[in-house]
């Protein structure tokens, strides 16, 4: 399945140099119209009597659509292209992210106390009292984004090379939305015990582990074992940020409803990593009736070939999604395009609920069941209410670290899904308004609020 909608994924430059006659420029947004492109920004760049430059931004839906455009253009009587570029190539470019100094070195004094000799005074005092670290360096502000390239977005096993974009836009996210400086560790192996041992050699120079597109099974076992063996707050974000912007929107969206979360049934499709994260903090929220399909159908105690993960949601029911659907109220969607049809969505219950939330293309385009469902979010930001893991891990990492919690719990989680539901005022909730947008400068600070209570309520608060 092809999603042919223009995005900024899939966004061109073109520089053109256009002659000063009447119509011209005209022509060009023909060429670019008929082709399907959808205009950005156009900006003057330099201009004479005979001649304008001007740079076109164009949203394309793929890379051969934008190279369709930039042919068209071309093909415009008396244009000339001077040149092209990929507006998100050229945003990576050099890399996203950078190191600065908090402070300035201008004199001899300022070196002697950033460096030595004065910076040994500083070293003997967290050696005499290790917890100094957390007030005298970068650890009480500094979370790893540690990744083997084994589960990169939707695209599968890149290795780690390939995940440091990724990693790098986390990292731009932590300081964006928390405040937090964050920095990818992006490791050179997929072994469960190398990655421990060597996130554990790691852990004295940062206050959290964001594990990020490691695969399942694997980073079950890997954030469990890091939890036992640092002291640090771990938090695989692939699951638990899913989870809790996840539940945070189905709250609101049962709100509408007029159904509990206790007496609805769910179908989840997918039982990776964040499928079963779902499923759990689902079931700790009051949900008693969840469903899980994966590729071969529903998790069945028929089975033999679940998971020790998977055979935690086994249900006696056998069949297919199709099949599972019959009657549902709920359908959250963490698996793959397309997988969704308009006739399963008919045959679920009356105000069914739709999250369809595989990137970039989702199980079921929105404006195809628009008039069959009572709401429907994506993980899309071109569509309303998107579920976005930006509106849950910068907020519980602030609120973790500040309070200097040993681990990040279910409560913490739970909480943090009820304090970005909260957002959402009631005489503002609709069927696409149930979720906050990831520019809402409240989020952070309200789930890092909720996340700290979560902590001291658990004991495991050390500030």
């Amino acid at each position: 399945m092809v999603d042919l909608t223009p995005n900024s994924s899939f966004s061109v430059t073109l520089r053109v140099e256009i002659p000063n006659r009447v119509g011209m420029l005209a022509n060009i947004t023909k060429a670019i119209a008929t082709t399907g492109g959808n205009f950005g920004q156009i900006d003057l760049i330099n201009q004479t009597r005979d001649i304008s430059i001007r740079d076109i931004s164009v949203d394309a839906a793929s890379t051969e659509h934008a190279e369709a455009i930039v042919e068209a253009v071309k093909a415009v009587s008396d244009i000339k292209v001077l040149d092209v570029y990929d507006r998100t190539f050229n945003l990576h470019r050099g890399g996203k992210i950078s190191i600065n100094s908090r402070i300035a070195l201008k004199t001899v004094s300022d070196l002697a106390m950033a460096y030595t000799p004065g910076v040994g005074r500083v070293c003997k005092a967290i050696a005499q009292n290790p917890e100094e670290v957390y007030n005298l360096t970068i650890k009480s502000n500094t979370v790893a984004i540690v990744t083997d390239g084994s589960a990169v977005l939707g695209l599968g096993n890149l290795g780690p090379k390939a995940a440091l974009p990724v990693m790098e836009g986390k990292a731009m996210l932590f300081k964006e939305f928390a405040g937090i400086d964050a920095f990818p560790i992006c490791l050179d192996t997929q072994d469960t015990d190398e990655i421990v041992r060597t996130v554990k050699n790691l852990a004295p120079v940062f206050g959290g582990v964001n594990l990020e597109d490691i695969a399942a099974p694997r980073c079950f076992e890997i954030e469990e074992r890091l939890r036992q063996e640092i002291d640090i707050p771990v938090f695989h974000d692939d699951q638990h940020g899913t989870a809790i912007v996840t539940l945070a929107a189905l709250y609101n969206a049962l709100k509408l409803v007029n159904k509990p979360l206790e007496s609805v049934r769910l179908v989840i499709n997918g039982a990776g990593a964040a499928g079963i994260a779902i499923a759990r903090l689902l079931k700790k929220a009051g949900a008693s009736n969840i469903w899980i399909c994966d590729s071969k159908g529903i998790l069945s105690t028929n089975r033999t070939d679940l998971t020790q993960e998977k055979k935690e949601f086994a249900i006696k029911a056998q069949g297919t999604l199709a099949g599972a659907l019959q009657g549902a109220d709920v359908f959250i969607g963490v698996s793959a395009p397309g997988v969704l049809t308009k006739e399963m969505v008919k045959s679920m219950a009356k105000d069914s609920i739709v999250f369809a939330m595989a990137n970039p293309i989702p199980e079921i385009q929105p404006e195809l069941i628009k008039d069959d469902v009572a709401v429907v979010a994506t993980g899309r930001s071109d569509y309303a209410n998107q579920i976005n893991n930006v509106l849950a891990f910068p907020g519980v990492f602030r609120g973790a670290i500040d309070c200097r919690a040993r681990n990040i719990t279910p409560s913490m989680y739970l909480e943090a899904a009820i304090a970005i539901a909260s957002l959402i005022n009631p005489n503002d909730l609709n069927r696409e308004n149930i979720i906050p947008s990831v520019f809402d400068e409240r989020v952070s600070t309200t789930v890092a609020a909720a996340v700290q209570r979560a902590a001291r309520q658990d004991g495991i608060a050390r500030s």
